[in-house]
């Protein structure tokens, strides 16, 4: 059964390689995680030259992420591009309704097409994989209105495949933790602010500083936050000291309240309760 997994996944891998060799050249969305670097390393052994890695600069992108993003796409031999992205200028984006995902992507497709029609080049491309079919993911919405694809999604290949084919590959991205945009930490109908955003980046580096490397600290009003960690993790967040000193320092940032989520990290826990556009929990004073 082992084997015909891995028969299967190399196959899947093979209609990777056959869907970009109909290619001509491709700009890419790149975020430097798992999926876009796989994505960016195949475009970049079947197109060499004729492949362009867009970095989205943006606010909601955790300064550690760019930097590493950039440091990736540099040794899969690719000089990506940097694109400033202004998302707030989008009230849109703002109001953080359920559509958030979608107004953001939608910002960085259209910044991304721009440049693929500057260098004549008709393919967009993001790496979406097929497991992300099954999630609530609006940006994928943006991404079809924009034409862009997601090659990985049309091979078939899943998140763990990903993984697995990544580790082969050498990409030491194989066991990079799943990475969000730094506004998915914000409650739908909760306006997103830069205080707000810098705030929950200063709480995950924190957290990230102490060996938590899979982590979220999710914004539950403007004193109180709730920390995702992995399960395995608990008996070392519980430790005397370690706890002492997450509480201390996150409450140097402003916040009163700090919790342990006991159900662990997932993905897209926000995504669990949808409120409607006017269910406004914080009353904004910024």
């Amino acid at each position: 059964m082992k084997r015909q997994k891995l028969n299967g996944m190399k196959d899947k891998y093979s209609r990777l390689i056959s869907i970009l060799r109909e290619m001509d050249g491709a700009v890419v969305a790149y975020s430097g995680g798992v999926d876009s670097s796989l994505l960016l390393k195949a475009c970049k052994d079947v197109m060499g030259e004729k492949v362009i890695a867009v970095i989205a600069d943006s606010f909601t992108m955790p300064r550690i992420e760019l930097s590493e993003a950039l440091d990736m796409a540099e040794s899969i031999g690719v000089t990506p591009v940097v694109v400033k992205t202004d998302e707030f200028s989008d009230i849109n984006f703002c109001r953080n309704d359920k559509n958030r995902c979608y107004y953001c992507k939608d910002t960085l497709f259209k910044e991304i097409k721009k440049i693929a029609d500057a260098n004549n080049i008709s393919h967009i491309l993001y790496g979406g994989n097929l497991d992300d079919e099954t999630d609530y993911r609006p940006g994928i919405r943006a991404a079809g209105e924009n034409e862009a694809r997601a090659p990985l999604c049309e091979a078939g290949l899943t998140k763990s495949e990903v993984r697995i084919l990544s580790k082969k590959l050498n990409l030491k991205t194989w066991d990079k933790p799943a990475q969000a945009c730094l506004s998915s930490r914000i409650p739908y109908g909760v306006s997103i602010t830069m205080k707000r955003l810098q705030k929950i980046e200063k709480a995950e580096y924190i957290l990230r500083e102490l060996g938590f490397i899979v982590s979220r600290v999710r914004l539950q009003d403007d004193h109180s936050v709730r920390i995702e960690i992995e399960k395995t993790d608990f008996n070392k967040i519980l430790d005397n000291e370690v706890r002492q000193k997450i509480v201390s320092e996150i409450k140097k940032l402003g916040f009163t309240y700090i919790a342990l989520d006991l159900e662990g990290f997932r993905s897209g826990s926000m995504n669990e309760v949808l409120p409607t556009e006017t269910d406004y929990r914080i009353k904004d004073k910024e």
